[in-house]
């Protein structure tokens, strides 16, 4: 009898190495594997592959040592994150420029100082659900997570510093955000708002760096090289804002506070509210009432975004009036049949004598290509993230909730380039889904969840 224990005991390995991978490295709950196979929905409409299909390398090499930390911070989602600031500079009627790309370096750092400090701080439930992660399989040690979302955190309040003193006010309110969050709002109720909150934050960050960047560069630019001070002199009607020396773009428009950029926050937070919403069950599943909650909130901002664009453009008046005539002008708006009155076959032609904002007289404008622009975004936006929800309510298995929630991720990209095109910058919403690809194709080899 101890013969046969023996023989049994010592063909037990062999037997687990041939049982099914959900049985041999993967937890199991409820007498099924946590993760499935591919079933051919992944990368399908923008979702994403489950995370538990990216098995970690078994070295200990300087490979290893990359993948791990690859896999910490989660670079396949990185690129959700300069939206924002391009949405932001875009909703404050800016261009691009020198304040835009530190919001940008400032974002980076601080988001992936919160996937750092995410790992860190669920070291011991990542032991249970996830033991394949980068802390609890021993490839990163506590300590070097922590001190990278340190370190991360600092870089990115220097590179926000650097854009102003507004700026760094809102990159240290993201950075209380993120810290609470991860540290201790993440497992109450209130950690989907703080999310949103983060979010929300990091496209004002964009849009107060820009503004305060390019006022700065507009006051060099006039201020005088004597002894005494010098006053500024007045522009020409029409004429085109001066760049300042540090090579900041002209502006788009009439300048607006960051403030103005308060509602394309709030719609990329609801997003992102939906997004952790759905992440609170992508372990064990078993929701069907959150994914269809999410879905209908991605469909009413989509609607949302259409719905904005259609009524008055900002910083132009909805009909000829007072506001709109330039003061010296000819033209009289209780006089219809005055020579100078704009025709009726051309509502969109600027008034005689006034500035339209992101109109040059020498350069060509493309009143129809925006619309068309924002449509498509906004149709990749409900493309990529739809689809996926639709599974996860039909069936909320793990599997199929983690990819609602990557594809929500990499939904936030289309959604910004909407934002950016429904502010009339299409420009800055084709730099945003440029990065489209490139996410879908890292998302592939690293899991943005």
């Amino acid at each position: 009898m101890r013969r046969l224990l023996l023989s049994a005991l010592g063909a037990l390995p062999a037997a687990l190495r041939a049982a099914p991978a959900g049985l041999n490295g993967r937890a199991v709950r409820g007498g099924r594997p946590a993760a499935a196979p591919d079933d051919g929905l992944s990368g399908t409409g923008g979702t994403a592959p489950a995370p538990d299909r990216h098995r970690p390398s078994p070295g200990r090499g300087r490979g290893d040592t990359v993948r791990a930390w690859t896999e910490l911070f989660r670079v396949s989602a990185l690129f959700s994150v300069p939206g924002d600031a391009l949405a932001g500079a875009a909703a404050v009627g800016r261009s691009p420029g020198r304040g835009t790309a530190l919001a940008i370096g400032a974002s980076l750092c601080l988001y992936e100082a919160g996937m750092a400090l995410n790992d860190w701080a669920d070291r011991e439930e990542d032991a249970v659900d996830r033991p394949h992660r980068p802390i609890p399989s021993g490839r990163i040690s506590p300590s070097a997570a922590l001190g990278a979302a340190g370190a991360l955190t600092a870089a990115g309040l220097a590179l926000a510093a650097r854009a102003g003193r507004p700026a760094l006010a809102v990159a240290t309110g993201l950075a209380a955000t993120v810290w609470a969050y991860d540290l201790h709002l993440k497992h109450t109720k209130a950690g989907p708002a703080a999310m949103a909150a983060a979010r929300s934050l990091d496209l004002l960050l964009g849009a107060t760096a820009t503004a305060t960047a390019m006022s700065t560069a507009t006051a060099t630019s006039y201020a005088g090289t004597g002894p005494g001070p010098r006053a500024p002199r007045p522009m020409r009607l029409g004429a085109v804002p001066p760049t300042g020396p540090d090579n900041v773009a002209r502006a788009a428009g009439p300048a607006r506070s960051p403030l103005a950029a308060l509602p394309a926050a709030l719609v990329l937070g609801a997003h992102t509210y939906g997004v952790t919403a759905m992440s609170r069950h992508e372990a064990q599943g078993g929701s069907t009432a959150v994914p269809l909650a999410v879905l209908a909130t991605t469909t009413a901002l989509a609607a949302a975004v259409l719905a904005t664009h259609q009524r008055q453009r900002p910083g132009e008046p909805a009909t000829p009036g007072p506001a709109a005539t330039a003061p010296g002008s000819s033209y009289r708006p209780d006089h219809p049949h005055h020579p100078a009155a704009p025709s009726m076959l051309d509502l969109g032609a600027p008034l005689p004598g006034t500035y339209r904002p992101g109109h040059h007289p020498h350069r060509p404008t493309a009143p129809a290509l925006t619309p068309l622009l924002l449509t498509a975004f906004t149709g990749a936006y409900l493309r990529t993230a739809g689809p996926p929800l639709l599974h996860a309510a039909l069936n909320p298995s793990p599997p199929l909730t983690q990819r609602a929630v990557g594809g929500g991720i990499r939904a936030m990209i289309p959604l910004q380039a909407a934002l950016a095109a429904r502010a009339g910058a299409p420009g800055s919403g084709l730099a945003v889904m440029a990065l489209v690809p490139l996410a879908r194709s890292l998302a592939r080899k690293v899991s943005p969840t």
